[in-house]
């Protein structure tokens, strides 16, 4: 998988002056669009449009202090519809404009090169296990909050905490199959995964029961879960999990991500030091 995502990069890297799509970069990788993206941001900690952008003004910014072309005939080279557009989008990047920067021969940042390669820390054997599941309904409350990566998310701080108990018990009644109990679920994240995107998030119970109207419910179709379990501080451990599943994990195995829910059973200890997690992931095999 590794090699493959580097391949996509090497494609990238040729095609900085034309228009990149993300299911060319798929196809060279052999996956899907959805677990490209998952995949290529878990492991370069930005967004790949993200990434594109900074090369291309990285490369662009070469040419703007050789001098050999117009800003105009750079900034078309590159995408930009206009030298005012290019100017925007340099100076966001590099802290000036291209024109001062021809100038004045400006210290300029630069986005190098990205490849990927798998490091062995020697860290404990991830425990997994692959399940499948008929149809099922979330059912809870749900809310639309921030992404955060580290610490408490103190949006859904206070949206549980908002939850009154007499609510909390009739959800957690209606729990009947796996992940027993409560979960913590997200879900309509967009791929990228930056921090303060916004997710759909669910505290909620996995049931086949019929949804009471008055709560949030969502059907999830039937289909297979990777199923990661983790011990450890928290709430490091539990954000950890996530970004040890795609950097770790999914190179090392013939499943990609697909859309869905993704679901966390958490146990936290009773002084709120450490946590169990149980992680549910949406997979499909890898074609052979």
């Amino acid at each position: 998988m590794l090699d493959r995502l580097n391949e996509a990069m090497a494609y990238v890297e040729g095609h900085l002056d034309q228009r990149i799509e993300v299911g060319e970069l798929a196809r060279i990788a052999v996956t899907s669009e959805h677990h490209f993206r998952r995949m290529f941001s878990a492991l370069a900690g930005m967004p790949l449009s993200e990434y594109v952008r900074r090369r291309r003004l990285t490369v662009a910014a070469a040419e703007v202090l050789a001098g050999e072309r117009t800003l105009l005939d750079i900034a078309l080279r590159y995408g930009y519809g206009s030298g005012e557009a290019f100017a925007r989008a340099f100076q966001a990047v590099h802290g000036v404009g291209p024109g001062e920067a021809r100038r004045n021969g400006a210290a300029l940042r630069s986005q190098p090169r990205m490849s990927f390669r798998l490091v062995v820390e020697g860290r404990s054997s991830m425990r997994y296990r692959i399940a499948e599941k008929d149809a099922f309904h979330l059912v809870g409350r749900k809310a639309r909050v921030p992404l955060v990566h580290e610490g408490l998310n103190p949006a859904i701080v206070a949206f549980v905490k908002s939850i009154d108990a007499g609510t909390t018990e009739r959800i957690a009644a209606l729990s009947d199959q796996e992940p027993q109990g409560i979960v913590n679920v997200s879900d309509k994240l967009g791929v990228n995964r930056e921090e303060g995107a916004e997710l759909d998030y669910w505290h909620a119970v996995v049931t086949a029961a019929i949804p009471p109207r008055d709560l949030d419910a969502m059907p999830v179709p039937a289909g297979t879960w990777a199923v990661f379990s983790s011990s450890g501080e928290f709430p490091q451990a539990l954000q950890h999990l996530w970004r040890d599943v795609f950097t770790e994990w999914f190179p090392s195995n013939p499943y990609r991500s697909r859309p869905g829910p993704e679901m966390l059973r958490a146990r936290v200890s009773s002084d709120g030091s450490r946590a169990d997690a149980e992680l549910w992931v949406p997979v499909e095999r890898v074609p052979a």
